[in-house]
């Protein structure tokens, strides 16, 4: 690692994640795309993809850049010289024929194929001196003008919104591809290109004196544990991440935001509040409240340098909580009102512009991976769920023209985290997939399967009221 260019030291959010990752507790994201080549294109899908890379990592530097030291306490990114595409791009045809969106009832169906991906991705880590990223492709044996590209990457490169960054470019690429007919070339050089600044180095993430007071009495002195609180198993670094696909038709997305403008709410506020019923639905009588995380984008109050088309980590935090006699009740009907306290949690969050938020208290973390990770094993975890939406990919259909349709978000299981994770998008084709994941033995697959039939249902239900 020494002979490669050092860059920037990792800033404090990014170490959240380094040390996760070498401690074995939070491995990746992803975000996958569909892609659908005009019939002009006439070279393979290898061809294309390849020679899309190479000015994806020219216009993003994070791509290159891997963290050195990360088992200290004094993180930093080094330059790999240049990129082996064929250590970082993978093909595979998909088993399960070609890519369904719809079933004989015509409601969409999961990407089976895509979710064992997905799933097996989530459970591999990354290993310097190689990338810190992959890019996963999908070919489907019927149409060679398509296939699914899933990009798993480091969470201290970038986040949520960096991975719809990298196909927005990805897919300017592939245009460009074709009609100047560059060469296809495995080994890429690595741009010069300065990392972009970490949020701390642009924000002065502050904290009141009241927030700070607070935490610091949870954490040194007394913190009641809610008796009804469900959050799955005590935390063990033990046990693989599952993945379930839930996808949702343009039609059912486009009735669930009628509803949601109706009822004065947003998609995800009903998100967060219809997988709290579902939890309730499926949770012994006993487990009366639930904690709720979300992650909100930074990036409309940082410099004009951060924008959504850049890769970096630059988010914030929500929480909310819900309980069973607010979320349920004898008449069975949708509690709006819930839905609505949750939209101004997150817009309160919003007004604050990072003040008061959890990454900020990361400047008093003295030793990242023991006091963030290996001191907790064992111990309860105090949050239940996180619904994390990076909204829409918008992309223009040209004609002629290369095109985006479904989209997925996911994430690993978090070890000292939530015990379920819902990860939400919206791709070209309007459809929007939640990616739900946990960890083997912190959650029952039945707690799982039951309320994701309950969510369905429910989101099918109310969507099926506007139409």
């Amino acid at each position: 690692m020494d002979q490669f260019e050092r860059l920037r030291p990792v800033g404090r959010l990014e170490q959240y994640s380094t040390s996760r990752h070498q401690a074995g507790f939070y491995l990746n994201v992803a975000v996958t795309a569909t892609y659908v080549l005009p019939g002009s294109f006439n070279l393979s899908v290898k061809d294309y993809v390849y020679r899309a890379c190479e000015p994806l990592i020219a216009e993003h530097p994070a791509l290159s850049a891997i963290p050195a030291a990360d088992d200290t306490q004094q993180p930093y990114f080094v330059r790999l010289p240049q990129m082996d595409l064929d250590q970082v791009v993978s093909f595979e045809q998909r088993k399960n024929g070609s890519l369904s969106t719809e079933s004989a009832d015509g409601e969409p169906t999961p990407d089976l194929d895509l979710q064992n991906l997905l799933e097996n991705q989530h459970n591999t880590p990354f290993t310097a001196p190689n990338a810190y990223w992959r890019l996963c492709i999908l070919t489907d044996p019927n149409d060679e003008q398509r296939f699914t590209a899933a990009f798993v990457f480091h969470h201290a490169l970038g986040d949520g919104t960096s991975g719809k960054a990298f196909h927005q470019t990805f897919l300017q690429a592939l245009d460009s591809a074709e009609s100047e007919n560059r060469e296809t070339k495995s080994i890429i050089q690595s741009p010069s290109t300065p990392l972009l600044p970490n949020i701390e180095q642009i924000h002065p993430m502050p904290l009141s004196f009241l927030f700070l007071a607070k935490k610091i009495f949870q954490a040194k002195i007394y913190s009641p544990r809610d008796p009804g609180l469900w959050s799955g198993g005590k935390i063990q670094k033990e046990g693989k991440t599952n993945v379930r696909l839930v996808p949702f038709s343009k039609a059912q997305v486009t009735s669930l935001r009628k509803i949601c403008r109706k009822e004065q709410t947003t998609i995800t506020a009903l998100l967060q509040t219809s997988f709290a019923r579902a939890l309730f639905a499926n949770l012994p009588p006993r487990y009366t409240s639930l904690n709720c995380t979300g992650a909100i984008s930074c990036r409309r109050w940082l410099p004009d340098i951060i924008t959504d088309e850049v890769m970096g980590v630059y988010v914030g935090d929500i929480e909310e909580s819900y309980t069973r006699s607010s979320t349920t009740n004898n008449t069975n009907t949708f509690p709006w009102p819930e839905a609505r306290r949750s939209k101004a949690t997150i817009e309160a969050a919003v007004q604050r512009q990072g003040r008061d938020a959890g990454p900020n208290l990361l400047k008093y973390v003295s030793d990242f991976q023991q006091e963030l990770c290996l001191s907790k094993v064992g111990n309860e975890r105090d949050k239940s769920f996180e619904v994390s939406n990076v909204g829409v990919l918008s992309c223009e259909d040209v004609p002629g023209k290369p095109r985006i349709q479904g989209m997925v978000f996911s994430q690993c299981a978090s070890v000292i985290g939530n015990a379920i994770g819902v990860s939400v998008v919206t791709g070209g084709d309007g459809c929007m997939v939640l990616a739900v994941t946990w960890q083997d033995g912190i959650v029952e697959e039945s707690l799982i399967e039951g309320a994701v039939r309950f969510l369905k249902g429910e989101l099918r239900g109310l969507a099926g009221l506007e139409s």
